[in-house]
């Protein structure tokens, strides 16, 4: 499943999971122990400072949790054609059914009935691909942290390749006692 995902996202990392502290100290002893514990490098952990929050540090915030800019574009074109071809398959499919059932409207006008369907699918493809492409759930943990951020607290970004990474980074999080939030 993992493999399927990565081929239609172009970012390595397509689950977020934070930590979010009260004390610096925490937040820096969690930030090694994810490190060392869970076999993350210093690319996939990021740590925010409230100050981060900040319009000012607003790229630097950017950066910070999502640091695959090119990934990024290549997950809105990845998105768009995978969801435009299946868009189209279905629409041919739903297509041909329609034709065999014998329906009136399909089997009297079969070019303008094929040309609508397949248009309607691809259409419908490719607005679910844009929806894919905004990630939601990336916007709701950037929101929190933002929120935390403002609140005066310290948080820990980390960026897992895989579901061990990403099971491991939850549980050293748990274990230090932060606020855990994670995207899907």
């Amino acid at each position: 499943m993992d493999y399927l995902l990565q081929g239609m996202f172009g970012e390595r990392s397509l689950t977020k999971v934070a930590g979010i502290f009260l004390l610096r100290a925490q937040a820096e002893s969690a930030l090694e122990q994810l490190r060392n514990r869970a076999g993350l490098d210093g690319s996939q952990v990021r740590l925010l400072r409230p100050e981060d929050a900040d319009t000012s540090h607003g790229e630097l915030f950017g950066r910070a949790v999502e640091p695959e800019s090119e990934g990024v574009a290549r997950t809105l074109v990845q998105t768009h054609v995978v969801g435009g071809f299946a868009g189209a398959v279905l629409g041919v499919a739903l297509f041909l059914w329609l034709s065999r059932a014998d329906n009136p409207l399909v089997a009297s006008s079969p070019v303008v009935a094929f040309v609508a369907i397949v248009g309607f699918g691809i259409t419908f493809g490719l607005l679910a691909a844009g929806l894919l492409a905004l990630r939601p759930d990336h916007i709701l943990l950037i929101s929190r942290l933002r929120t935390a951020l403002r609140e005066n607290r310290w948080a820990v970004v980390v960026h897992p390749v895989n579901r061990a990474q990403t099971a491991k980074a939850k549980q050293v999080l748990e274990e230090v006692q932060a606020e855990v939030v994670s995207t899907a």
